[in-house]
């Protein structure tokens, strides 16, 4: 059974180059383009990671991961954040809300996001 990865970002070119290096890894990746979006697809897919941007139109990251992290069910599943927020309270809070890792967006290449995911995984 392959590896599902849940991708919610709504930066549209991101999203697809993310989805492709991971497709090509061999993981099945479902995507969400919003909050609301993302909690329901969690629910409904149960990934086995997710990886997840923090401004996203109407709920934003922190109260998806909230949401998540809330849910006995789906609480197990590593969340790794992808962001433009880069700054110490924000990587703080994600961290204490239940986040694994915590990735600056212009910090990281795609191929070095699908390594940090692969190492979670393991």
């Amino acid at each position: 059974m392959p590896i599902k990865i849940l991708v919610i970002e709504d930066d549209k070119f991101l999203k697809e180059l993310i989805s492709q290096k991971l497709t090509k890894e061999g993981y099945k990746v479902i995507s969400a383009v919003d909050g609301e979006d993302g909690v329901k697809k969690t629910k409904a897919e149960n990934p086995n990671l997710i990886l997840l941007d923090l401004i996203l139109p109407g709920m934003d990251g922190f109260e998806v991961l909230d949401e998540i992290k809330k849910d006995s069910k789906l609480k197990p599943i590593p969340v790794i954040i992808l962001s433009n927020l880069g700054q110490k309270e924000d990587v703080e809070k994600a961290l204490k809300l239940g986040a694994v890792d915590y990735l600056i967006k212009a910090h990281f290449a795609p191929g070095q996001i699908v390594d940090k995911i692969k190492s979670v995984l393991e």
